[in-house]
């Protein structure tokens, strides 16, 4: 560059001339901005023809700034839009799916079928005119004039439902209702309406209108299990959907709004009521004139007797699904399966958990809930996911992720105990440190007393701050290792994962609790037991295909958490799970604002976890897992474990109620040895096999275990042979070196019925 100067600006001297330098930058500076300046006029000379005045120039600014939004508005749904399109699935639309299988309970007995329910072979110009007109005038009189959304069909039912004060309309078309049934989940939240928006305009602009009415009448649920109006034709009167009368279409055509509601072999005094609304909008809309519909009216559908009066469909949706899962790669598609469900329990705990939300949980803002219970070694006997399968089929159960609340801190303190070598007697403080600028708080609002505790109080009154504090000191990482070695997955490093700030699905969370009822065994909820295919082969079976459960906790932790969850119930916030006639132990669990409510608890025989809360995640009013969650719970458990002979739970002692049961049945058990003593010897084989029919008559009800220890020859009841009578009877003296056999001691009486053994060892 110095070369360069040298060269271009050297004086006589052979010195650079700086004054000459200085000319030509001020020079080529002034000429630029000249040139610059000339060009900007002439620019503006020539935009000039075109400025705007008066009324022209608002219209300009009007057009202007409505391009500017509009380019930002279609920037924002791209955005929103992004989403739906993630969830859709092009594959949903026209697959009916690989698998048709037919359920059945642990006994044997058909409960329902799942799969290729759905008929779609009618053609929709086979599908009767009038079958068409109800369902348009019912669910969509402007469906051949809007793109997917009906904007002023939206407006009419918003102003009928301000005016009724409830909701008695719906604002969505039928594109958005079949985008909810192709794509969606439905649940009730702001993002899964705003991606029923999109994805209804995707399918007005992928399909013909034929095409979506064709789709609508293949897929909608119209309740017992059916998918689509030709599978619903044929359930509910016995023929195809070409040959229903008006008033059958009519009951059909009224089973889209709410098919559990409306379902004739349900509720038919409602579904004729409903019926005579669908000819009544006939009418309304302008299909058919009233002396049309009139002989609808006085002569209406009359359905078929069907078995399915009562169908587990919340159970059968998540087997289903279990069944695809099990079934990959083994090359068969219908199926018979047999599962785990109780019925008798299913519908149980159907009815705890719709009578507890409609009896208390309307005045506490409280709408929606699960419930599902399990073996010890997670065995679902029963799943609950929702209020009303008919209006949502979103199974919360199994999908919805709610925080668990102070319910997260049986993770905290297991790992505690696990960790740092506590007990349940171990002395802690109700006093945590902060992290960053967040400090936990009590339920009172207290940050804590620093009063000195055991592990069991803090624990049964769900003390926030010793659970943050516990995390803190034996390492939140070690916690989430917790978690998923219980099964529960997702779980993230927070200040307050303690409190239980993320989500969790019902079933994974009952699952997790299951292994301290499991003895610390490895629990995986499972609702298949075997599958057969169609020629009746079977092709999987749980007892021989999955391997045995390996021992994930030390049983000192086990007995440690059950003690703890035991004063939960005895003392603590659970007291409402009280029974009495076993141990219950649980937890409760209650997020911020009231939004979420858990009780998940067990005894010797069944693990059953409860949610309340709101879809749309709105708070409850002063709804904790210790009220309406409890409430469930009890209702529910109170019924399932009616016979008090059952295991006893790890950690703790019988229950006096399993005390003085197993007591009974060992008297039971030494009488029919007595009685076959106390027989002439002359007696015939008959005379004495009648009595032993008569005494295990008696003792039939005592289930499977109870019959297997006492038709086991070398146990207590055991049949003695032909012509022979006990050892040590009046009638025959005690063999040599062998002593008569005594009454059953207390420790045996203590054990579960079929651990009975003729040995008095007692088994821990």
């Amino acid at each position: 560059m110095s070369d360069w100067l040298s060269r271009q600006w050297k004086g006589r001297r052979g010195r650079i001339d700086w004054l000459r330098l200085d000319s030509w930058i001020d020079s080529s500076l002034s000429n630029t901005w000249e040139s610059f300046q000339d060009r900007w006029n002439a620019a503006s000379s020539f935009f000039a023809r075109f400025r705007l005045y008066g009324w022209r120039k608002v219209a300009n600014e009007l057009m202007s700034e409505g391009l500017t939004l509009a380019c930002g508005g279609f920037v924002l749904m791209y955005a929103l839009a992004i989403p739906a399109f993630e969830e859709m699935d092009e594959g949903k639309i026209f697959s009916t799916g690989r698998y048709s299988v037919k359920f059945l309970d642990r006994e044997g007995r058909e409960i329902g079928q799942r799969g290729i329910l759905h008929n779609d072979a009618v053609p929709l110009e086979e599908i009767p005119d009038y079958m068409i007109k109800a369902t348009l005038a019912t669910e969509d009189r402007r469906f051949f004039e809007h793109f997917g959304i009906d904007f002023l069909g939206t407006a009419r039912a918003f102003m009928e439902n301000v005016r009724a004060g409830e909701t008695v309309q719906g604002g969505s078309t039928l594109t958005q209702q079949l985008a909810k049934n192709l794509f969606l989940s439905f649940e009730r939240s702001f993002d899964r309406k705003l991606k029923e928006l999109f994805l209804a305009f995707w399918l007005e602009a992928r399909f013909s209108k034929r095409d979506i009415l064709k789709l609508y009448f293949d897929r909608a649920y119209m309740g017992g299990g059916a998918f689509g109006v030709e599978a619903a034709s044929h359930f509910y009167f016995g023929k195809s959907v070409r040959e229903v009368t008006l008033a059958e279409a009519a009951m059909l055509a009224g089973l889209f709004k709410a098919p559990t509601k409306f379902a004739p072999h349900i509720d038919l005094p409602a579904s004729r009521a409903r019926a005579n609304v669908v000819l009544t909008n006939l009418v309304d809309a302008g299909f058919m004139t009233a002396g049309q519909v009139h002989g609808a009216r006085l002569n209406p559908a009359r359905p078929i007797e069907t078995r399915a009066t009562y169908s587990p469909d919340w159970y059968l949706d998540w087997a289903f699904e279990e069944i695809q899962r099990v079934a990959e790669g083994r090359g068969h598609f219908v199926l018979t399966a047999r599962t785990t469900i109780d019925v008798g329990l299913q519908q149980a705990a159907d009815q705890a958990l719709v009578s507890t939300i409609q009896q208390h949980g309307r005045g506490r803002n409280a709408t929606s809930g699960a419930l599902v219970a399990m073996d010890p070694d997670g065995a679902v006997r029963a799943l609950v996911g929702g209020i009303d399968y008919g209006e949502s089929q979103f199974n919360r159960a199994s999908a919805a992720r709610r925080q668990p609340g102070s319910s997260f801190k049986l993770y905290v303190y297991a790992n505690a105990i696990e960790h740092g070598n506590l007990t349940a007697t171990s002395i802690v403080r109700d006093a945590s440190p902060g992290c960053g600028n967040w400090a936990p708080k009590n339920y009172d609002g207290g940050s804590g007393s620093g009063a000195r505790i055991t592990m069991t109080s803090a624990f049964a009154r769900s003390l926030n701050t010793t659970a943050v504090d516990l995390s803190f000191r034996y390492e939140r990482d070690n916690v989430i290792e917790m978690t998923r070695r219980l099964g529960v997955q997702g779980i993230k490093k927070t200040c307050s994962m303690a409190l239980g700030d993320q989500g969790i699905t019902p079933l994974e969370h009952t699952a997790a609790y299951a292994h301290f009822a499991n003895k610390g065994k490895a629990v995986k909820p499972y609702a298949i037991l075997e599958i057969m295919n169609s020629r009746g082969d079977v092709i999987y079976s749980r007892e021989k295909d999955e391997p045995p459960p390996q021992q994930v906790l030390d049983m000192r932790v086990v007995e440690n958490m059950n003690r703890m969850m035991h004063a939960v119930v005895t003392e603590g916030t659970g007291r409402r799970a009280l029974l009495d006639n076993a141990h219950a132990v649980g937890k409760t669990g209650t997020s911020s604002s009231y939004r979420d409510a858990w009780f998940i608890g067990f005894t010797g025989q069944y693990v059953t976890g409860v949610w309340i809360g709101n879809d749309d995640f709105r708070p409850m009013r002063d709804v904790t897992g210790g009220n309406l969650p409890a409430t469930a719970w009890h209702s529910f458990m109170a019924i399932a474990t009616s016979n008090p002979d059952i295991p006893t739970i790890a950690g703790l002692e019988p229950h006096p109620a399993q005390i003085q049961e197993r007591n009974r049945l060992a008297a039971l058990r030494q009488l029919e040895p007595q009685t076959g003593a106390a027989a002439a010897p002359a007696e015939t084989t008959t005379a004495r096999s009648s009595m032993s029919d008569r005494t295990r008559r008696t003792l039939r009800q005592l289930g499977e275990d109870m019959r297997l220890a006492a038709d086991r020859p070398d146990g207590i009841g055991a049949t003695q042979p032909a012509g022979s009578t006990p050892a040590g009877s009046p009638k025959s003296p005690a063999t040599p070196g062998r002593r008569a056999e005594p009454a059953a001691p207390a420790e045996r009486m203590f054990e579960p019925a079929s651990a009975v053994r003729p040995s008095p060892a007692r088994e821990r």
